[in-house]
């Protein structure tokens, strides 16, 4: 929320004796003029007393959380691969190759080693077994850290259920484990490619909407974490959302693109409706802090005094008074305004348009 002497700007243009076509008394000697003889302006408006936010309309992208790219660790034919926008749940291929599914299972540490009856106890093993319980393999078997025979017995199963090689180890060839079910955003192989190791497959996303802001570092106050946005989607139907993340590195825009510099913020649209477009473009409105309660006028009824300061012309019935006024925050082309004897309802003239 910007002070006061932001305002200077928005008022440079509003002067003493005359100024935007108004005649007003002056202060003299510290006190106001009463009962000016001026004429009555010929626009007033009144002080409102309510809340005050200074706004900011900026460009967004409408996309999918948490995107990253899944690489082949094997080798071969693409025999088949997802339909773009399709959601990959645990036990279900991502793709297959030579008609062998890559699996995913849900979990956070990645398939580093192959699992078998050799291997030392370790979270992953567990991570396994789990996924296998949940999938309906290994009824005798204990979830731990041990891989058991009875795991090797739930895997065997299991390979043979998926149309995998029969050999009682998992390696990364066979499973990916993620944190949770995955949307195909993109692919980049299609039926019939032939792939090796490290090269790119699928990009992967959450199933949670939000939308990304490349956002001006002038305006990172804006930006706070938590901060609910309004976000007018494409067609003009505008949701609630809120910011989830706020970049801390900026990123330097080169000269020929404009200069300046910019931070990542990602606002959360929850469960908003926001249908199912991807990368389309929309239009965020941020807020500053909002200031509670708070007199305001339109910031084209501050007087600039010759003493220095602000005042507004109060109109009663046919007389006006210049009242002086101590200025704060403003937003949406109005500015908070206090001092003594100004009033909620209270006719203050303004600039004929």
């Amino acid at each position: 929320m910007r002070r006061k002497g932001a305002l200077l700007a928005g008022v440079a243009a509003v002067v003493v004796l005359g100024g935007a076509g108004v005649g007003v008394a002056v202060f003299g000697g510290g006190e106001p003029a009463v009962g000016s003889t001026a004429p009555v302006p010929a626009s007033t408006t009144e002080v409102t007393k309510g809340d005050l936010v200074d706004t900011k309309t900026v460009d967004g992208k409408l996309t999918y959380d948490d995107q990253r790219e899944l690489v082949a660790t094997g080798q071969g034919t693409v025999t088949a691969v997802p339909a773009e926008g399709a959601v990959v749940k645990r036990g279900r291929a991502l793709l297959k190759l030579d008609r062998e599914p890559l699996v995913l299972m849900y979990g956070k540490t990645p398939l580093y080693r192959t699992l078998d009856q050799n291997v030392t106890d370790g979270p992953d093993v567990e991570q396994l077994e789990r996924n296998l319980r949940a999938l309906g393999y290994g009824a005798d078997m204990t979830v731990d850290e041990d891989f058991t025979y009875a795991t090797y017995q739930a895997v065997l199963d299991w390979q043979e259920d998926r149309g995998l090689p029969e050999t009682g180890s998992v390696d990364d060839t066979q499973v990916v484990f993620l944190d949770g079910a995955v949307r195909i955003a993109g692919r980049s192989v299609e039926v019939g490619d032939k792939i090796g190791p490290g090269q790119k497959a699928l990009t992967l996303s959450g199933s949670r909407r939000v939308v990304t802001v490349d956002l001006d570092t002038a305006d990172q106050e804006l930006a706070r974490k938590g901060a609910k946005v309004t976000v007018e989607l494409p067609g003009g139907k505008e949701v609630t959302g809120k910011i989830s993340e706020v970049g801390t590195v900026a990123e330097v825009i080169p000269e020929e693109q404009g200069g300046g510099s910019t931070i990542d913020v990602e606002i959360s649209l929850g469960k908003t409706g926001a249908g199912r477009f991807d990368q389309a473009p929309v239009t965020v409105h941020l807020e500053s802090e909002r200031v509670k309660d708070v007199l305001t006028v339109p910031v084209e009824a501050l007087l600039a005094l010759r003493e220095g300061g602000f005042g507004v012309e109060v109109v009663e019935g046919t007389a006006t008074r210049l009242l002086p006024v101590e200025t704060g925050a403003y937003g949406e082309g109005r500015v908070e305004i206090s001092g003594d004897g100004l009033a909620e309802g209270m006719k203050v003239g303004v600039p004929t348009s």
